[in-house]
Order: C-alpha cells, then structure tokens, then sequence
C-alpha cells in the first residue's frame, strides 16, 4: 500500500515541559511513515510559557508545524473538535500533549492501516499514574465501558489514528472531556471498524492533570447520564450514522469499480 497521508494534532493546555518533544517526536515520525504529512497544534489557554515553545517550533519547522493559540481555554472536547475540523489529511493522529504517552509510537498505528480498518484504537499497556488515579481509572472505565456498551479494551486512550472521513459521519457535541465516549460510541453505532495496538504510558513529569479533581470527576458523571440517555436509551442518530456510513462504503466501491 502507498505510505498514508497523515494528520497529528495535539491539544495543548500547560503543557510548556512536553509539548515541544512531542512536536519534535510526531516529525520524526512521520518523515518514515508518510509522505504526505501536517503537525498542528491548539494551545488552549494556557497560562505557563507553551505559546513560547511553539513559536521557536514553528521557526525550526516552518513546513511542518503550525500552531493556534487560545486566549481562553475551551474544554478538552471543545479542542478536539476544533483540531478534527482542522486536518486535511486522510487519517487524523492526536494525542494529548503531556507525554504521557510516546509520539514515537505512532508508527505502531500506522502499521495497522489497511482498507479492513476505521480506527486504530491504543491501549495501555501499563497505566503510570499514582496510585489513586490507577484505581479511579479504572472503575470509570469499567463503568462507562458497561453503560454504554462499548467494544474497545481502553476507552480513555486518547492514541487514536482515524480516518478522517469518519468526521462525514459522526458530529461531536461535547465541550469537556466526556467527548471520549461519546466519539467511541458514536463511532461504533455508525459501524466503523476498530483493531487496536498495545502502547506504553508514562508518570506525568510536568504539570498537572486537569481531569482527576473531585469537581470534574462529579461533573463527568452528570454529563456520563446525559449521554446514556441520549446514545443508549435513545439510541439518538445511530440509524442516521449507520445509514451515512453505508452510503460512505457504497460510494467508495462504486468509485473504485468505476
């Protein structure tokens, strides 16, 4: 198969001790995975010296990188919606920009791509957090895997490599991190096709988690119900999704064949 045409995006909020190796990891790879390639970057308010670091980035890598800055945060989905919007390429790459995991590892992804596969999901290997994050990650994924039927071993392994057509399909909503499941979920319901790749996870060395407080954990779990009822109970838009998903895969062999 010809080598992909590949999007990366990272999110970006406070991520000033990270964001730059990441950044530098993503171009290495993608110089052996790809020929056709972009970086790009949302810096989301941050408030330490990450609009600093990108700047310099940008000189180093003036074809390859571009960054948006933010003055105000908008939330973990509202950024990832935006950088979704933003790619050009057939397959869209992202990553937090913490380095909690390694950028390096995209090739793993990559290697995975075939006409048989929508998404190449990562799972964690090892999770490296403190202990009581260890423990609160992985009852919530128990449960938000359960309530919500999903299919994958890791939910919130935010190493995905995904077509970009999927985007045709699906429409995101949400605003803060409980975009997680609802891509998951959506993206399944539409019949998209999963294979996932075992991947490392690193300890946090700089900044802080902004999921792991007790107002954010009781807010996702209020907003966890509301996308149950919307997407379990309701099942709202899976019949719309599954129906322009086929349609997708009928234009594509009829394109093909013709």
């Amino acid at each position: 198969m010809a080598k992909p045409s590949i999007s990366v995006f990272f999110p970006c909020y406070n991520d000033a001790g990270t964001i730059g190796v990441m950044v530098m990891r993503a171009i290495q790879t993608l110089r052996e995975v790809s020929d056709d390639y972009e970086v790009f970057v949302i810096n989301d308010g941050s408030t330490d010296d990450s609009r600093f670091i990108l700047e310099e980035l940008s000189r180093l890598y003036p074809r390859e990188l571009c960054f948006e800055n933010r003055e105000r945060p908008s939330g973990y989905g509202g950024v990832l919606r935006a950088g979704f919007a933003q790619a050009t390429k057939d397959w869209i790459f992202y990553t937090d920009g913490d380095a909690q995991y390694d950028a390096r590892e995209l090739k793993l992804l990559a290697a995975k791509i075939s006409n048989d596969v929508d998404v190449v999901q990562g799972w964690k290997i090892k999770r490296r957090d403190p202990f009581h994050r260890i423990v609160i990650g992985v009852l919530y994924q128990y449960f938000v895997k359960i309530l919500f039927g999903l299919k994958i071993k890791d939910v919130d392994c935010d190493f995905r490599l995904m077509r970009r057509e999927i985007f045709d399909v699906i429409r995101l909503e949400s605003e803060t991190g409980t975009i997680t499941f609802e891509m998951v979920k959506k993206i399944q319901d539409a019949g998209y096709r999963f294979t996932e790749v075992p991947v490392h996870h690193y300890y946090r060395q700089y900044g802080e988690s902004q999921f792991f407080n007790f107002p954010r954990v009781a807010a996702t779990l209020a907003r966890m119900f509301h996308w149950w009822w919307r997407l379990v109970v309701k099942r709202e838009a899976a019949r719309e999704y599954r129906s322009k998903r086929d349609a997708q895969v009928a234009h594509k062999t009829q394109t093909a064949v013709g």
